[in-house]
């Protein structure tokens, strides 16, 4: 798992990609600019193709979350995968409820703090890269999950699951920090689930 400094989205560029593919979407430009220059033409239009791909991976868009007291919003894009009550989590002991959304590499990848409070806890376990689609990979994946507590006091947890395509965990907050709902807090580069 990578640590990253989220930017403050109010120092955000006007550019809406997140800085995480800064540097992806360099070099495949930078290839493609290469090919290009040798004269591979079907190589430079496939580099170029990719370009855009990854440019539109790594978008960032603004988001409007909504301000009403209580609520707690999606941590990502995405297709809600399972919705319900569950025993035992992998996380938490007791009754709880679980909430899986899964991001296909066509979802933005930035991923969002449910609600706001502080962060209790962050626990980090390295695992396999099965289909994010996958139940079982809630459960054998790679993934960092965190804890937080709101301000009226209840606990919630959000975990990163890295997929099949996505190996890269990128989290942008740490122990004690204040989040606020909404707020962005990392990313699962290339397919994944939260």
């Amino acid at each position: 798992m990578e640590k990253y400094s989220w930017p403050d989205p109010v120092s955000q560029s006007a550019l809406p990609i997140a800085k995480p593919g800064y540097s992806f979407i360099g070099a495949a430009a930078f290839t493609t600019f290469v090919f290009a220059l040798l004269g591979l033409v079907v190589l430079a239009l496939l580099g170029l193709v990719i370009t855009f791909f990854i440019v539109y991976f790594f978008r960032d868009p603004d988001r409007v979350i909504p301000t009403r007291d209580g609520l707690v919003v999606s941590p990502a894009d995405g297709k809600v995968v399972f919705a319900g009550m569950v025993e035992n989590s992998t996380h938490y002991e007791g009754t709880c409820l679980k909430l899986s959304v899964f991001m296909s590499v066509f979802n933005v990848h930035v991923n969002r703090m449910p609600c706001g409070g502080e962060v209790k806890k962050i626990v980090y376990n390295p695992g396999k890269f099965f289909n994010a689609n996958l139940d079982k990979a809630s459960k054998e994946n790679e993934q960092n999950a965190i804890y937080l507590e709101t301000e009226d006091g209840r606990n919630i947890c959000t975990v990163q699951i890295a997929g099949l395509i996505a190996r890269r965990i990128i989290c942008g907050v740490q122990k004690g920090d204040a989040v606020n709902r909404g707020q962005r807090f990392g990313m699962i580069c290339f397919g994944s689930r939260l």
